[in-house]
């Protein structure tokens, strides 16, 4: 089908908007991230997403689609813990690239992609440029022990391309979804999931499964793979799509740390970050947890 044939099913309202199958999904996809449908095509797409909201099965075809098309890093000795960042730092201090290190610290090899989406956030690349990791220019393999970081463009460009709408239209479209849940390794990978709100939990969950993800899905802070420093959040496991309760989310007051910044400027989260890294302050409990639980998923057979 042409794209124009899918916009007529997904482009008809809240209501009257009908499902597109696993097949389906990944056929639109597929056309949207090759670049043959054109500027108003794919605009119409990501407004008709919007507003319908995809299902499980429609965001498994986009991940079956985007797949096929990715630029994968190569397999590593260990499995590579996978940290989607595209959100960013907008009220708290952007703790993903601290999250990072303390996995690395472990021996695990640590791949952090994303893309700035917003101008007034603090994003991970210039917090790990601050600690002296760069961004890769090529796809190369991630070393067992170390942080890498690679920007989407290197992924898959089309993908760059389709998050780069939410600048011209102001909105998110499915693959500002996607990437939290897309595993970019040739070899096995656990890709540490977040979302915002309590609908999202329920929606990624169904998508981890149905893909047969090895995964953790937590409340992230502000949207990033990092648990919230002042307070435990609720983890799950995924070990090739079966789900687990890791971490029940205690509930109480917010209790900040010792140190944590009141700001989030890339150089004093840094800064901060080289302190926890140091011994100088302690890993927050929530982050410390989150740890302990990666390494426990990566260590299921």
């Amino acid at each position: 089908m042409t794209i124009r044939q899918y916009l007529k099913v997904i482009g008809r309202g809240k209501d009257g908007a009908r499902a597109l199958s696993r097949e389906q999904a990944a056929d639109l996809f597929g056309q949207v991230l090759d670049g043959t449908a054109g500027d108003l095509e794919v605009g119409a797409f990501c407004l008709a997403m919007r507003i319908k909201g995809e299902t499980p099965a429609e965001m498994a075809g986009f991940l079956d689609a985007t797949d096929a098309r990715l630029n994968k890093l190569p397999a590593t000795e260990r499995p590579m813990v996978v940290l989607p960042s595209y959100n960013g730092a907008r009220k708290l201090p952007l703790l993903t690239p601290l999250l990072a290190l303390l996995l690395a610290r472990e021996g695990l090899p640590v791949l952090v992609h994303g893309t700035a989406t917003e101008e007034t956030r603090v994003d991970t690349s210039k917090v790990l440029e601050a600690l002296g990791v760069d961004e890769q220019s090529a796809i190369n393999k991630v070393v067992s022990g170390e942080v890498s970081f690679v920007p989407t463009r290197l992924l898959c460009a089309g993908l760059q391309r389709l998050l780069d709408v939410r600048r011209a239209v102001g909105l998110r479209n499915p693959a500002h979804s996607l990437v939290k849940l897309m595993n970019p390794c040739a070899g096995p990978g656990l890709v540490v999931g977040s979302y915002t709100h309590a609908e999202y939990a329920t929606s990624m969950a169904a998508v981890f499964e149905l893909v047969h993800a090895n995964a953790l899905l937590l409340r992230g802070t502000e949207g990033e793979p990092v648990a919230d420093a002042r307070r435990m959040p609720r983890m799950t496991g995924f070990v090739a799509g079966r789900q687990v309760l890791l971490e029940e989310a205690p509930g109480g007051s917010l209790v900040a740390p010792p140190g944590l910044p009141a700001t989030v400027d890339a150089a004093g989260t840094a800064a901060y970050i080289r302190s926890v890294m140091s011994g100088r302050l302690g890993v927050p409990a929530p982050i410390a947890r989150q740890v302990e639980h990666i390494l426990h998923l990566v260590s299921s057979p």
